[in-house]
């Protein structure tokens, strides 16, 4: 194993990942394996401590509900209007109305959190 220590700069982290990256077809139960799992632990604390993740996009989150339930474009007309409005609010030409989002929380599960975001937020 590697000389292992936290994870304290962007250069650690840097260096962390680009080590882990070599590791990863490392085979389970093998000191290069063990160091691959302390690493990705290392790695994962210092993002949860410094990495903003944030929400994906109201669409994007749409697109990924839809992809999950083998959902088409037709099947979001009862909960945004009509086949335009769909491809509209989807390519980003419509902005998604309380309603819709109301609707897409509803039936969708999606978080109301990510559904209401600002543009660019």
């Amino acid at each position: 194993m590697s000389n292992i220590r936290a994870i304290r700069s962007q250069s650690h982290y840097d260096a962390a990942l680009a080590r882990i990256d070599a590791l990863m077809d490392a085979e389970q139960g093998t000191p290069e394996g063990d160091e691959l799992d302390v690493l990705t632990d290392l790695v994962g604390l210092y993002e949860s401590q410094h990495v903003a993740m944030g929400y994906p996009s109201p669409i994007e989150a749409i697109g990924f509900r839809m992809e999950q339930a083998g959902l088409s474009q037709k099947d979001l007309v009862p909960l945004i209007g009509s086949r335009a409005k769909v491809s509209e609010v989807l390519s980003r030409k419509r902005p998604l109305t309380m309603q819709m989002a109301r609707a897409l929380y509803a039936n969708l599960g999606i978080p109301a959190d990510v559904l209401l975001q600002q543009p660019g937020g």
